[in-house]
């Protein structure tokens, strides 16, 4: 079953529930989906399922920026509303990595890489994003490369 599928169910049920928050947060995530079918250059039919990951994934990272800038603002209300959204988007995404699974995948890479030194950083992140994509933030996977090589 396709990311839109599973959202436009997932929709149906929220109505009938009358579950708001997670109503609001499918819909941000279909109208996410149509925009990306519909946007200039695209096939205009179907997403790959890589392409399914990255949008969740950056919808994701919205929501958690947007969190932590509230969170720092006092906007307690608002840091609800963003919260409840991302723990809707993250049931959609694969399972997180914990750091020291994210370090021994990492580990794993620069054996197969060769790497040695940090300058030889940019290779080990390539094949790491594609590797962890969806399963660790970006941001923890360049600091644990870093302190890896170093």
């Amino acid at each position: 079953m396709s990311l839109k599928s599973q959202v436009e169910s997932g929709i149906k049920d929220a109505m009938r529930a009358k579950e708001a928050d997670k109503l609001r947060a499918l819909r941000a995530i279909k109208s996410l989906i149509l925009l990306e079918e519909t946007k200039a250059g695209g096939t205009g039919g179907e997403l790959s399922a890589d392409d399914e990951l990255k949008l969740l994934t950056k919808a994701a990272k919205q929501r958690r920026e947007s969190a932590d800038i509230y969170r720092t603002q006092g906007r307690e209300d608002l840091l609800a509303v963003e919260e409840a959204e991302l723990a809707i988007i993250e049931e959609f995404l694969p399972k997180q990595l914990t750091e020291d699974e994210v370090k021994a995948r990492l580990q794993e890479i620069i054996a197969r890489v060769g790497a040695s030194a940090p300058s030889d950083m940019g290779k080990v992140m390539g094949v790491a994003t594609k590797e962890l994509a969806g399963q660790a933030d970006g941001r923890v996977v360049s600091t644990l490369v870093k302190s890896l090589l170093a």
